[in-house]
């Protein structure tokens, strides 16, 4: 049931049981009491109901009029006065339904409180009046069964609507996240492929006139990169991105010789569980691709340890650019470098690597070169 239906089954239960406690007494003085009496009825039925349903409504829609004292004040006097007027028992009728708008406006706290007071003065009253304990007990009992009831109503409908409300926010969420995870994929996957295919283009360009065989190689090489890219656009497509950290380090070793780019691999024993060694493997894949973007390296290493239980991986070249020495902070915020910028790419690592309860860390060397740093747990 949407929160339309629940409102509207709320409004008809709740105007069903406000018009049963006084349909019975109007019909029968309507039959046997005189045109002034009458008269004088429907005036107090009309001065009681119009706040009475407005304070409902309000009520449904959590809205809080600006006469809302002023008009459950008047609901209070319709309730009680008619009694003073000669409406005999007139308030048996009213209270219970004076107690919903009561609990529903007032603090709950206090509207208990004043129910409670609301049901032992009716008590009275009528116990007064008609000397009948058990009838008295029932129509005192009646208001706290009645004003419970509609309280109880409108907070489901209330909650009801919450509920859809959190959960067209929860679907907006998840098609934002998938909107994230696919830009941030293609950025860090498909801009490494392209970068390979650019590189080794341009090779295969420069071999061609003379060395055709190396130039044949490349370009071999360039289709089989090209192939690998298309198969991750559909892996993204399909959400489905397995990478590993020792098949991403056989990746980035070949590339950056094929580049010119001494690469040294100093790999510790350890093996990770899923989650983390795909965020180490995109630090790789990450870093790679940044160093034959954005430096002049000749040398590049790449290194993991395991520090206290931890996985620790870090990414080192030469031949950085003044332009380039961006800092990165890790992602909890607690690093030194939380105020500086990051690059697409960058984010996306901090990202991946908190999604795991990792950190990252990147900058420039004392040497003029660029560390890249991940740690994640095991």
């Amino acid at each position: 049931m949407n929160s339309t239906s629940a409102r509207r089954l709320g409004i008809a239960l709740i105007v069903l049981v406000s018009v049963g406690y006084t349909i019975i007494p109007l019909v029968v003085s309507l039959a046997t009491a005189s045109r002034s009496l009458n008269a004088q009825l429907l005036v107090v039925l009309t001065a009681f109901y119009l706040p009475h349903f407005l304070h409902v409504r309000q009520a449904f829609t959590g809205a809080r009029s600006r006469w809302l004292p002023a008009t459950l004040v008047a609901q209070v006097v319709a309730t009680y006065l008619p009694e003073a007027l000669g409406f005999t028992g007139w308030s048996a009728g009213t209270a219970p339904l004076l107690a919903g708008p009561v609990l529903l406006l007032v603090p709950l706290r206090w509207g208990g409180v004043l129910v409670m007071i609301m049901a032992a003065v009716e008590f009275w009253w009528l116990q007064g009046i008609f000397r009948n304990v058990t009838g008295s007990f029932f129509y005192a009992l009646t208001i706290l069964i009645t004003g419970a009831m509609i309280y109880v109503v409108v907070r489901l409908v209330r909650v009801t609507a919450e509920l859809e409300q959190a959960r067209a926010d929860l679907t907006e969420a998840a098609v934002l996240n998938e909107r994230l995870r696919i830009s941030r994929d293609l950025h860090d996957g498909l801009g490494h492929s392209l970068t390979a295919i650019a590189l080794k283009g341009d090779l295969a360009a420069r071999l061609m006139d003379r060395d055709l065989p190396a130039a044949k190689t490349e370009v071999g090489a360039l289709v089989q990169v090209a192939r690998e890219a298309a198969q991750e656009v559909r892996q993204v497509a399909r959400g489905y991105r397995r990478m590993s950290l020792a098949g991403e380090m056989r990746r980035a070793s070949g590339l950056l010789e094929s580049s010119g780019i001494g690469c040294q691999v100093n790999l510790a024993d350890i093996t990770p569980s899923r989650e983390p060694d795909e965020a180490l493997a995109w630090a790789v894949r990450e870093g790679v691709t940044n160093i034959l973007r954005h430096s002049r390296a000749t040398t590049c290493s790449i290194t993991t340890s395991n520090r206290a239980g931890r996985i620790h991986l870090e990414i080192v070249n030469n031949g950085l650019p003044p332009d380039d020495a961006q800092t990165v902070a890790d992602p909890v915020g607690d690093g030194p470098g939380d105020a500086q910028p990051l690059g697409g790419g960058l984010v996306g690592l901090v990202e991946r690597a908190a999604q795991v309860g990792g950190t990252v860390e990147a900058g420039r060397t004392p040497e003029g070169g660029f560390r890249l740093t991940m740690e994640v747990p095991t």
